[in-house]
């Protein structure tokens, strides 16, 4: 099972903080796939993933026990 948790306007679209996936593994891009399909709008082109707090490439492979975050672009002034 991999851990994924949202936040920002990504929590709100999900309509949720976190979510459990049944897989034993998938590649980031994969699951960047997965949520654009899950929840159209979700911008995957713009969204960093970190795995287990550290940043990720999109061919890095998530394993079962692994914890995700969405993490949205980050706008201040």
């Amino acid at each position: 099972m991999i851990r994924v948790q949202y936040f920002a306007r990504l929590r709100e679209l999900a309509g949720k903080g976190q979510e459990t996936l049944d897989r034993e593994q998938m590649t980031v891009q994969q699951l960047l796939d997965w949520a654009e399909e899950t929840y159209p709008g979700f911008g995957k082109d713009d969204i960093q993933v970190a795995v287990n707090e550290e940043y990720a490439l999109p061919e890095d492979v998530i394993q079962s026990g692994d914890e995700c975050a969405f993490i949205p672009p980050v706008s201040g002034g």
